[in-house]
């Protein structure tokens, strides 16, 4: 499969679910059953953010390398976190950009070849990664106060109308906050535990592209 380039993948559109990992995740013995798993139930409609902290390069470079291929399979994007050399050395389909990061225009001029997302924590952040070519931005969920209702927080709402760039929101989403953050006018969502805890992941980003699907609007 030919990967498409960072044009036809912004009319093919940016992913609306995304199964992000932590150190913990990726050292589980049954990692790469999981991610394939999880891969293949999203398809076209989703990523994988391969993000850790601990893991020496040789090795996140041949795990990288291997998720690249089912990419290849299943057209579900890979996407490191921070790493853009790695991203570039794998074949991954984009890079996520955080605070200690490559600036995003940084990143554009050296990895032109790849989507580019940034993590932003405000709306000043949003605007600057926005204006710098950021393909879409994630975004915390912000219970409003005194509430349990899920929510994006005001801002982000705020963003995410005055934008066209899609906003992913992070941050104990589970499948009964999609409808909320959908209506409150967010792309999709990023999503740690309620994917990989499931006592079948497959199935629970199955159900996440589900719950995006019935929102009606």
């Amino acid at each position: 499969m030919t990967l498409p380039s960072v044009a036809e993948m912004r009319t093919i559109g940016i992913p609306v679910v995304h199964a992000v990992t932590t150190d913990e995740i990726v050292s589980r013995p049954d990692f790469i059953d999981t991610a394939c798993g999880i891969m293949r139930a999203l398809g076209a409609r989703g990523a994988l953010h391969l993000r850790t902290n601990r893991l020496p390069g040789v090795r996140l470079h041949a795990l990288a390398e291997g998720l690249a291929a089912v990419q290849s399979l299943t057209g579900a994007w890979l996407i490191l976190n921070d790493r853009v050399d790695v991203a570039l050395a794998a074949g991954a389909r984009g890079v996520q950009l955080t605070s200690r990061s490559l600036a995003t225009r940084d990143a554009r001029a050296v990895a032109p070849g790849l989507a580019v997302g940034a993590s932003v924590h405000d709306a000043e952040e949003g605007r600057l990664a926005i204006a710098a070519g950021a393909d879409w931005l994630v975004t915390p969920r912000v219970p409003p106060a005194k509430s349990t209702e899920p929510s994006s927080g005001g801002w982000v709402a705020t963003l995410a109308r005055a934008t066209s760039v899609p906003i992913l929101a992070i941050g104990g989403v589970r499948v009964g906050h999609v409808a909320t953050l959908r209506e409150q006018g967010l792309h999709g969502v990023a999503v740690i535990r309620g994917i990989w805890d499931a006592s079948n992941a497959e199935q629970a980003a199955s159900d996440y592209l589900s719950a995006y699907d019935h929102v009606g609007v």
